[in-house]
This record gives C-alpha cells, structure tokens and sequence, in this order.
C-alpha cells in the first residue's frame, strides 16, 4: 500500500479487494467515456460485478498477476491490472493496462500506480518484463512511460479503431532485473 496527497486529499494505492468489484465497474463505466486512449469505449465494459469479483479473486491467487486501485475515501479514482503469462515459457512476461478518472488526470496518480507494479514486480521473483501498448499518438502516455524506464520496442499498425478511424499502437517494454 502506497499514499500520497493530492490537491489536499489523501489517496490510497493498494492491491484489488473482492469487496471492491462494484466500485471497479462503476469506475470502468466512467473512465470508458472519458479516454480514447482505452482499449473500451463508453458502453463497452461488459463484465458484471460477480464477473469482476471472480477476475479479482482469480488475480489475487497468481504469482504473475496483480490489480491495482487508487481511492480516494472509498472512492476508486484510477485502477491498473497487469496479467503475466499462463504458462512456464511466458509466466515471466506481462502487460498492463492503466487509467486515471479524467479529474486527476495530470496528479501523479498513474505513474505512482506504474511505479507500484515496477516495484511489486521487482520483489515478485518472477516477473523479468513487463510490456504495454499505447496508442501512438499518445504523447502525456509515451513520456510518463519512457521517463520510469520503458523503451520504444515496435509499431502495430491499425491496432486500435475509435471514432471511424484506426490507429496505430506502441509497443514498450521494462526488463526487471
């Protein structure tokens, strides 16, 4: 568990509850509307609230796997999953995805969660790499990644379509040593 102040108010980092399901959807049904940068847009975050507390309970049993939330007194304000692989040749390697409520974009709270994930990967005696994609054209996303040590790994053409229009995406990646 991390916390930091922001804008006077106390925010907690901390790992996924079961408990915290039906705040996660309502949060995924928020933040979907608010970013094009997602890989969901507003109405697309189909999962339940039992689906989510069986994801977060199935998350919370890996070694390779962990979901993190940002709260502000109760309140799920930025969320982060990261997922390694489901076999011996590739439990080493994960992606992860991470968003922030568009009212703390720009706070810290993102790159606090990311250096949570480096930090649980670090000690976790498995993962040796974490990977993500973002979309090109995401420049706030790009520098805050490069800056904790991501590096420009490749170009997916198309891989993300929003508003009629597709859009390529980046792949970087963090060796853990």
């Amino acid at each position: 568990m991390k916390e930091m102040i922001v804008n006077g108010e106390k925010i907690t980092i901390r790992e996924s509850l079961k408990s915290d399901a039906r705040a996660v959807i309502e949060y995924l049904h928020i933040i979907g509307g608010e970013s094009d940068f997602l890989t969901f847009g507003a109405g697309e975050f189909e999962m339940s609230v039992e689906e989510e507390e069986v994801y977060i309970e199935n998350t919370n049993k890996k070694q390779n796997a962990i979901a993190v939330v940002a709260e502000i007194n109760g309140r799920i304000v930025g969320n982060l999953n990261f997922s390694g692989g489901s076999r011996q040749r590739t439990a080493h390697v994960g992606e992860f995805g991470v968003s922030v409520l568009r009212e703390y974009w720009g706070n810290g709270i993102g790159e606090e969660m990311i250096r949570y994930l480096i930090s649980w990967s670090k000690n976790s005696g498995i993962i040796r790499k974490i990977n993500l994609r973002t979309r090109s054209d995401n420049i706030r996303g790009i520098n805050l990644y490069k800056k904790l040590g991501f590096t420009e790994e490749g170009l997916l053409s198309r891989d993300f379509y929003a508003n009629e229009e597709f859009y390529d995406s980046l792949a970087m990646g963090m060796l853990i040593d």
